[in-house]
């Protein structure tokens, strides 16, 4: 949309009836019709215009118009995208005013019964794109089934579709079975679980699937890659053919178009911005230092940095030691990851969102369930194994529109891992001034060199002969 960007502000600075149609060079040539209603207006749309000044190829001329007629939906508020009243007024009591774009795109497509694929990066507001349109259209007696990676996203989606006043299930792992039972036979209209406990309840006979009318994968790309395909694929088989599918993802791997393609009927794609790029306002930054000058970096950017921080390791067990470290450092943190019972992970975040703590660490577990306003900063203590986790994990700061800053910890031998991201996202990271050495490339691995290391045996262990 870069490319468009003098367009579209063009468009938005002329009014609606200078918009023309300049008839094309080539007689033959049918100029497309496209009706905008909203707009109240009917464009010809062949070799256009705007005022005499910017020639348009029909391409460019439908592209700019489209965002500037959701950029005017998103001035105009929620009353613009064709809630009910009902629903406007209780977004307007809750000083819900302005949607953001992925609401304003999502909204009227998922009103209108269209399957959809969404595109956007993490807190822009995906939870409302598709609980709107769920409150708006959900018919009695039916339910729509909410599929999300981790616990804390499941809990956080619950949370927002219950202020919309909808009966809902939360069916999470570490939480119990009776109670959840409980909320089932209550006939919830939202059931929003992690793929393996609602297979654990379809095995002590659960059945409400015949009755889904909604099915929302939400943050698609993290089930896959924590490999709740086989179980999503099971679920999906127990769900009528004839649902409206709506799935978001902040990534689009190759197994996602797959997934897409067979369980999307003709979906609409709403990309708000371009795959694997980051919030706009958060400031990115390279940090490149030896492995054992990282520990004295933490605490002195930790001592820089007075507001809340979000650090993230790549292991359990070096979440439990970073968070060990930086209490005996003098800093109040707390710490999630999947050692942490469900209680204990709640009673973190909590105490994070109140500031009772002001550091928090965690995996990758908690990359894409963590919705905290105002966290400062997001340090990449490890650089994450998988590029796409890196755009989520510093998706925690510079939400809704807000600023925040992104550092990343990376030793010189990890450059690939640093150039990999940065091919994601298109983008160079900004190296810190702060560094003390530099991205290298790994040397050549030879042909002899593996061999030894295969044959050298490891500390401790004899060489074997014979069998």
């Amino acid at each position: 949309m870069s490319e468009l960007s003098p367009l579209i502000a063009a468009i938005g600075s002329f009014q609606r009836d200078q918009i023309k149609q300049v008839q094309s060079a080539d007689e033959s040539a049918q100029p497309k019709v496209r009706a905008y209603e909203s707009a109240r207006i009917k464009v010809n749309v062949g070799h256009l215009h705007v005022s005499g000044i910017l020639p348009l190829t029909p391409e460019q001329m439908l592209s700019a118009w489209d965002f500037f007629m959701s950029e005017t939906q998103m001035a105009n508020g929620f009353a613009a995208l064709s809630l009910p009243k009902t629903l406007v007024e209780k977004l307007t009591r809750a000083k819900f005013v302005t949607p953001t774009p992925i609401q304003a795109a999502a909204i009227p497509e998922a009103l209108r019964g269209h399957d959809l694929i969404g595109i956007a990066q993490t807190g822009t507001g995906k939870t409302l794109a598709f609980g709107l349109p769920i409150a708006a259209n959900l018919s009695e007696g039916k339910i729509a089934l909410i599929l999300a990676p981790t616990r804390e996203l499941a809990e956080q989606i619950e949370t927002v579709l219950r202020s919309l006043n909808l009966r809902t299930a939360l069916l999470i792992g570490g939480a119990s079975m009776q109670k959840q039972l409980s909320q089932l036979r209550g006939r919830p209209q939202v059931v929003v679980a992690t793929p393996g406990r609602l297979e654990d309840h379809i095995a002590q006979g659960y059945h409400g699937l015949r009755d889904v009318q909604f099915l929302v994968l939400d943050e698609a790309d993290r089930m896959l890659d924590m490999g709740f395909a086989p179980a999503i694929n099971r679920i999906i088989t127990r769900i009528p053919a004839q649902r409206q599918t709506l799935m978001f993802s902040a990534t689009m791997p190759n197994e996602i178009a797959t997934l897409a393609g067979r369980i999307l009927n003709e979906p609409k794609r709403i990309e708000i911005r371009q795959v694997g790029t980051a919030a706009e306002g958060v400031e990115q930054e390279l940090l490149v230092l030896p492995g054992d000058q990282k520990p004295e970096m933490l605490g002195h950017l930790l001592n820089q940095n007075k507001g809340s921080v979000l650090v993230f390791a790549r292991t359990r067990h070096g979440a439990r030691k970073l968070a060990k470290a930086i209490r005996l450092k003098g800093h109040t943190s707390a710490e999630i990851h999947s050692d942490r019972t469900l209680a204990q992970r709640r009673a973190a975040l909590q105490s994070f969102k109140a500031g009772t703590s002001r550091i928090l660490v965690a995996t990758d577990i908690a990359a894409r369930g963590i919705d905290v306003k105002d966290i400062e900063l997001v340090i990449n203590y490890d650089v994450p194994e998988n590029p796409a986790d890196y755009v989520h994990r510093i998706g925690r700061t510079g939400r809704a529109g807000a600023t925040g800053r992104a550092i990343m910890l990376a030793t010189p031998e990890q450059r690939q891992d640093v150039r990999d991201i940065e091919r994601l996202m298109k983008v160079q990271i900004p190296v810190s001034t702060q560094s003390t050495d530099r991205l290298v490339d790994p040397a050549p691995t030879t042909r002899r060199s593996v061999l030894e290391q295969v044959r050298r045996p490891k500390a401790g262990q004899r060489r074997r002969f014979g069998r």
